[in-house]
């Protein structure tokens, strides 16, 4: 594994797109949390869609999706035709498989709730295939791996968020296939050895106004073992957990519909 943590430049990336990209999404996760705001501005801010009412933060996800592909498509192709590394040129073909399938799903969505979707990378993401494309080598790679997990790691809070407060079905459904898309694509990036993980915690603590919770920081002494949780009595349970680890493009999800 690289020790990337040393590197400058790599965390001043991350640092400002932390805070470029929370500062996009903050519009969507704001809706429900604004002083002033509430179920009368959740309820004015939606239509009624046969699916289910369709919020002002649901339009706002399937837009955010349709950008995601189109800019990451085009970044993991050129991450396959120029990454010196095998790891690289993995992460890129996983952008590239799992962001068209998306596509399809999210173009699809949009089409039956009237939701009108861009055409084109927003001019941030411009600027960020635009820094790509001028870099080269062992940077290269390094600027590639850290802006898309940067970037995938944002959307990720934003695709639980949706997917936990939807009331409409196809929004619901497309949260679901994002979230396996987004973890499958973070666990090839990280895969990669060039991600920065003390430039993502110090990038996102410093955009953070919550003080830290939890158990204090281990002492010299064991703590004690913790009680295995499970069923009393006997319940023979039917369910196995998913077979697909992330990183496999393979989610077995049904076709989109169109």
């Amino acid at each position: 594994m690289r020790h990337v943590g040393r590197v400058n430049g790599t965390a001043l990336i991350i640092a400002a797109l932390v805070v470029t990209v929370g500062a996009l999404a903050f519009p969507v996760w704001s809706y429900a949390d604004r002083s002033g705001t509430g179920e009368a501005n959740l309820n004015a801010g939606s239509v009624a869609t046969r699916w289910g009412p369709l919020s002002a933060t649901d339009r706002d996800f399937l837009v955010k999706v349709r950008l995601a592909g189109l800019w990451e498509i085009p970044a993991g192709q050129q991450a396959v035709e120029r990454a010196p590394s095998k790891a690289v040129k993995d992460a890129g073909d996983h952008l590239i498989v799992g962001h068209t399938d998306l596509d399809q799903r999210v173009r699809g969505v949009s089409a039956q709730l009237g939701v009108e979707l861009p055409n084109q990378p927003s001019d941030q993401q411009q600027g960020w295939l635009r820094e790509l494309t001028a870099a080269s080598g062992e940077t290269y790679q390094r600027k590639f791996a850290n802006l898309l997990r940067v970037s995938h790691g944002k959307v990720f809070a934003l695709i639980a968020q949706v997917r936990d407060t939807t009331r409409n079905s196809l929004v619901r459904q497309l949260a679901s296939d994002a979230n396996q898309t987004v973890l499958d694509h973070i666990t090839m990036l990280e895969g990669t050895g060039y991600v920065d993980f003390d430039a993502i915690a110090n990038g996102s603590a410093a955009t953070s106004t919550a003080s830290p919770t939890g158990p204090p920081a281990p002492g010299r002494d064991a703590p004690p073992d913790p009680a295995p949780a499970g069923p009393t009595g006997d319940v023979s349970g039917t369910s196995r957990p998913s077979p697909a680890p992330p990183g496999t493009v393979d989610t077995n999800r049904p076709e989109p519909q169109m």
